[in-house]
This record gives C-alpha cells, structure tokens and sequence, in this order.
C-alpha cells in the first residue's frame, strides 16, 4: 500500500486573520494534523478553550465542540479541572487500550524487567504484507523480546516495525527500552485490529516461557495504522495461566 505524508496545512490562524472566524471544522483540522504531524506529541497538553478560541478569533463554543469530537474519536483525553492532551494510547469505539506491558506487571506488585532476545532489519515476509496491506515487500525492523515479572517469564513480544512509517526506529536502542513502551510514546495511531487465540508452546516458547512443549497459552495479536500507513505488528503470547480482563 502506497503512502505518502502531507504536511500539515497552512496555519489556520493566519487564513481565519483574512477569512474571519474559524469553523470548527477548520480547527478540528488543524488540531489533527498537529498531533499526526508530530507537532504535539503523545501527552502534550493543549491550550486552554479560551485561548484556543482568541487565537482563532471564534467562540468558545466553537472550540469547545472540535476539541470533544476529536476526544470521542480517541485522539485527544478531556479531564475537567486538568485541561486537554493528546491521548497517550488513542482509543477507538468498543474500545481496548493498548497497555504498557511494564504497567501490567508493576500492577501485579512484581518487579519488572525486560530482555532484546532478537533483532534483524529484514524485507517483509509475505504473511506481514497480507495482513498489513503492504502493495510490495518493505524494510521492516524485527524484535523478539521478554518480558518478565520478578524472575517468573511473563511475555514473549513478536514485534514488526515498519521502517516506511517509522525510520527512526532503526536509531533506537532496544536493548534499553522495549518496543511497546517506545511506540506508544513516539507515534499516535489511527486504526487498530486485536485478536486473541489459544495456542501451544513449541519448543522456542516452552523454552522462553519456562513451559512445557505443547502447553496451552494464551495468545493476543494486534496491528495498527497511522491513515493509511501500517506502523506496526506485534505477536504477544503469554505465561501459562494467563487472564486478560477489560471493561467498557
């Protein structure tokens, strides 16, 4: 799948100066295109209603109604009291989050720690480019990495990055900080498919997993899209026993 990244449009303050009051269609836009654009990263904190709406030369009102629909589309998270920010992990409707495997483990009340058992910059097999949408084979960067909860093995992460998307993945010491907690604070994203299966250890996961061969585990893939451009795949199979709660 062919991508190419237009940058973010010409300032709308400037164009609202000549053309008057902003839409909040105009500024919905713009908030969009600066936190895909990179120009307010996962986390930042957004200028108040107020501010926003003189910067513009709008109503409240106008701001106010851009800024909730982009929280309803899980770009943005809206606390009263404590202002806007640009969602750490985007949600989308029938929601799940995507969680910082170090979070999960720390809320068991177990140190955390992590291991790089792999690493290879390598064309994409075909299988990755069927479920990603990619028109023709890409360079992409491959992880295999563990995660474990004290000393007790707690996830095996199976991890494709695409370098089209993402090329400054190849900078990044994996060795230090894992994939997931990198790219959730490195790139927001659009779109997500999850699912989850049973599978059995074979011997690589026995051995990783400290399991035996043929041992039932539980198994969670996801892949997720900025637009149109894949980001990444990730295979996340976990210790024998495991459970995965949500709410909604």
């Amino acid at each position: 799948m062919a991508f190419s990244y237009a940058p973010p449009k010409q300032d709308r303050r400037e164009a609202g100066q000549a053309m008057g009051q902003a839409t909040y269609r105009e500024i919905k836009d713009e908030v969009r295109d600066k936190v895909r654009g990179g120009v307010w990263r996962p986390g930042h904190e957004l200028p108040t209603e107020h501010e926003i709406a003189a910067q513009y030369g709008c109503a409240r009102a106008t701001v106010n109604r851009a800024l909730r629909e982009l929280a309803e589309e899980g770009l943005l998270e809206r606390k009263r009291k404590s202002g806007t920010r640009v969602r750490a992990s985007p949600l989308r409707q029938a929601r799940f989050d995507i969680p910082l495997v170090r979070g999960e483990i720390e809320a068991l009340g177990e140190p955390y720690r992590y291991r790089l058992l792999e690493r290879a910059e390598t064309q994409a097999p075909g299988w990755l480019c069927a479920r990603m949408g990619l028109a023709a084979p890409v360079q992409v960067l491959h992880l295999r990495c563990l995660h474990h909860a004290g000393d007790t093995p707690y996830q095996v992460e199976d991890r494709w990055i695409n370098l089209v998307t993402l090329p400054r993945a190849r900078d990044v010491d994996f060795t230090k900080l894992g994939p997931n907690e990198w790219l959730i604070g490195a790139i927001p994203f659009t779109d997500v498919d999850i699912s989850f299966s049973a599978t059995a250890a074979d011997a690589r996961l026995a051995q990783e997993l400290s399991c035996a061969v043929g041992d039932p585990l539980f198994q969670g893939e996801r892949s997720t899209w900025l637009e149109a451009a894949p980001v990444t795949y990730v295979r996340m199979v976990f210790r024998r026993g495991h459970r995965m709660t949500t709410r909604y």
